[in-house]
């Protein structure tokens, strides 16, 4: 019986039928468009698509990149034992749209770049760009090393698959289309993983509210059960989600990971103008309302069903990651070939962020490390270094999926490596967008600082986690179950055999513990990047910063970039043909354009005034 507890049915021929048809459709896809473009195999092709994308498969990726296997596994779990605050996103999302849109968009379509990190060299020096790069490379490689660990465990889960065999084998399907079709292969490889994840979601909640006679009786189960109180404005830093903890640090986390990580930057620049790059945000937004709202939804379909008989008090599973999962066999499994389509979504999720972290490291490297070193390469050894590098990338990244498996919590551990990693580079870019003032010591000086202080908060979280008075999970039952794998660890189910750490709370806890470390990971990004602007902004008033006159206009946010469409393309399609290609090569090659702007940078056009505050 459903919800009583107990083991589920395994993955059936028709599950592994359908979870293999869809996996091979998404590389076929990928072989598709490597086919498409073989006459074209120059380096702008593979990690731009040529810049001609439009914007709605671009939106479709963006938000594919990121609303991963975690997403799908880790965001049902999160509202099953913790409610709906995480709907409050839906604010954060808005916000991260609109500033990306209007402020980060214009500035990098008109630069022309390849690398979101160029920015940092044209505005401070090679050392930041350098070092920005490497701490996006470190974040990527270990986010996609969780997000790879989150479904091959479900999958090893469900199937008894060996879990290795399913890492090692998602990195290979990812590895061979991003090598063989570039960013067009990654962009519209999402698209239809991204239809697969949201027809997953749909599945359970048509599912349960069969099962539970109509969605009022989940909402209501919901209401009874305390998951409905969303709103909470407590002002606590420490309280892991508030309604400010949300809009405020989930804000700044989701910008920092929508307007400066390369996987995003790489996209909305593939855009034909600008207006389709903007579009491409907004779309995206309203993709990541309905993803969330759905997976949020989904939680509390699972809540409505096991609110008698909690599977993780059970011992039914062994980790929260595995709810969903559970779920899905028990009551999915007995319509062939649907339990498959649950885990092909959950996969299709790692392999659109997988394959989207590939082609991001392949772009990064080639722009910040390669070409300033070797000036001379020519662009069929750029091609083949490109594949080459996405095969390298892949194994590590798979690699890192073995560090993954040590971080408890994948939803929430995900989201506290952007924070530490992505607030201070936010930080360094606002910096250097808006203050005329900053320099490049101020600018390494403030990042590093405000890296050292998130990554200080941010380990010391996971070693000392904070006390269930600050994370306020909401009570369960088992009072209904029938099965019960707590009186017999003998007989238990297979899923509480789990492959992932669960951090428990020290005996001895330091001063720091209960309250520095219990600050909200939602939290870890605005700490990181205010720390930057303001020791950046310290240090570049003590360095003479204040005094340099050399910068150029170009660098600086504009007041005509925002909620500029149709009319800024012609523009920037004028502007494109004189604008030197911003790389370290062609930086040499543009040099006397480079002195002209610099000489006349006091003569600003009233149609383009900067937004520098100081």
């Amino acid at each position: 019986m459903v919800g009583t507890g107990g083991p589920v049915a395994p993955f059936s021929v028709w599950d592994y039928v359908v979870f293999a048809g869809i996996v091979l459709g998404a590389a076929g896809i990928g072989l598709f468009q490597a086919i498409r473009s073989r006459r074209d195999n120059s380096s702008q092709e593979f990690l731009l698509g040529g810049r001609q994308m439009s914007a709605v498969p671009v939106a479709m990726s963006l938000t594919a990149s990121f609303m991963s296997g975690i997403t799908v596994i880790g965001t049902p779990a999160e509202a099953y034992l913790y409610g709906t605050p995480f709907w409050l996103f839906g604010f954060s999302y808005a916000i991260m749209s609109t500033v990306s849109a209007e402020i980060f968009v214009p500035l990098f379509y008109r630069l022309g770049i390849t690398s979101a990190y160029e920015y940092l060299e044209m505005r401070f020096n090679k050392v930041v760009r350098v070092i920005g790069t490497s701490m996006y490379i470190t974040q990527t490689a270990l986010y996609t090393g969780m997000v790879i660990y989150a479904p091959a465990l479900a999958l090893n889960q469900i199937t008894g698959l060996d879990l290795w065999g399913v890492l090692v084998a998602t990195g290979v399907v990812c590895i061979i289309y991003c090598t063989l079709g570039g960013l067009k292969a990654v962009i519209w490889t999402d698209v239809f993983q991204m239809v697969v994840m949201l027809a997953g979601f749909v599945a359970v909640i048509v599912r349960g509210a069969i099962l539970q006679e109509g969605l009022t009786r989940i909402w209501d189960d919901a209401h009874q059960g305390e998951r409905l109180n969303a709103f909470d404005f407590s002002p606590d830093p420490l309280r892991r989600h508030t309604f400010w903890t949300i809009v405020v640090g989930g804000s700044l986390m989701w910008t920092s990971i929508y307007a400066i990580n390369q996987s995003q930057v790489q996209r909305y620049i593939s855009c034909r103008t600008i207006t389709h790059a903007k579009l491409s945000l907004y779309i995206n937004m309203v993709s990541l309302w309905v993803t969330v709202s759905l997976a949020v939804f989904s939680g509390l379909t699972m809540y409505s069903i096991y609110k008698d008989c909690d599977p993780i008090t059970n011992k039914d599973v062994g980790a929260l990651d595995q709810m969903l999962p559970y779920l899905v066999m028990d009551i999915l499994a007995e319509f062939p070939g649907v339990p498959g389509l649950f885990v092909a979504a959950a996969y299709s999720g790692t392999l659109s962020t997988v394959s989207s972290s590939i082609n991001a490291l392949v772009a990064v490297t080639m722009e910040d490390f390669v070409k300033p070193l070797w000036t001379s390469i020519t662009e069929k050894q750029a091609s083949l270094l490109n594949m080459g590098l996405s095969v390298v990338f892949g194994a590590l990244c798979i690699g890192m999926a073995a560090v993954a498996s040590q971080m408890g919590s994948i939803l929430q551990a995900a989201l506290s490596v952007f924070g530490m990693i992505s607030g201070p580079l936010l930080g360094l870019y606002l910096l250097g967008m808006f203050f005329r003032c900053a320099n490049s010591s101020g600018g390494l000086v403030g990042m590093i600082t405000g890296l050292l202080l998130t990554l200080w908060v941010g380990i010391g979280a996971q070693v000392y986690p904070p006390l269930p008075e600050k994370t306020r999970p909401l009570p369960l039952s088992t009072e209904g179950c029938i099965y019960n794998n707590t009186q017999n660890f003998t007989t238990m189910s297979p899923w509480s055999s789990t492959q992932t750490f669960v951090p428990t709370v020290p005996n001895s806890r330091p001063a720091l513990a209960d309250s520095w470390y219990s600050l909200s990971y939602l939290y870890f990004c605005p700490v990181g990047t205010l720390t930057t602007i303001l020791i950046g902004l310290l240090v570049s008033s003590v360095t003479g910063g204040c005094k340099q006159r050399t910068i150029r206009p170009d660098l600086f946010v504009r007041k005509s970039d925002l909620f500029c469409f149709s009319s800024c393309d012609d523009s920037f399609t004028r502007a494109e043909p004189e604008t030197p290609v911003k790389s370290s090569s062609s930086l040499k090659e543009g040099k006397q354009n480079i002195a002209f702007i610099g000489s006349q940078m006091d003569i600003v056009d009233k149609n383009h005034e900067k937004l520098t505050w100081f």
